[in-house]
C-alpha cells in the first residue's frame, strides 16, 4: 500500500507541538485499517528519516451525540504518534 493512502494528514495541535518538542515526536492520523510496520514504513518514505517507534491510539466510531433534539454519531480515527530517532525530524510549519 501506497504511504499517501496511510497517512491522512498530520496533528496539528497544541498537545502534538509540545510532544514534538519535548520527545521528538509526530502525530498523524492514519487510516483505520494501517498497523505500526505499515505506519513506520510510510513514514520513512514520505519524509527520509528513520522510525525508532510507533504508538498507535484508536477513537471507536459511532458514539452518540445531541445536537440540540437532533442525535448523532462521531465518526472514529486512529492516530499513530511516531519517534523519530536522535538528529531527525520533520519541518511542517518551522519558519513560517
Amino acid at each position: 500500500m501506497d504511504y499517501t493512502q496511510i497517512l491522512i494528514k498530520p496533528v496539528i495541535s497544541e498537545k502534538a507541538t509540545d510532544i514534538k518538542e519535548a520527545s521528538n515526536q509526530i502525530a498523524f492520523y492514519v487510516l483505520p485499517g494501517a498497523n505500526k510496520i505499515e505506519v513506520k514504513k510510510a513514514v520513512e518514505n514520505a519524509f527520509d528519516v528513520k522510525v525508532e517507534a510507533v504508538r498507535m491510539v484508536r477513537k471507536k466510531s459511532g458514539l452518540r451525540r445531541k445536537y440540540g433534539r437532533v442525535v448523532g454519531r462521531e465518526s472514529g480515527y486512529k492516530k499513530a504518534y511516531v519517534r523519530l530517532q536522535p538528529g531527525d525530524k520533520i519541518e511542517f510549519f518551522e519558519g513560517v
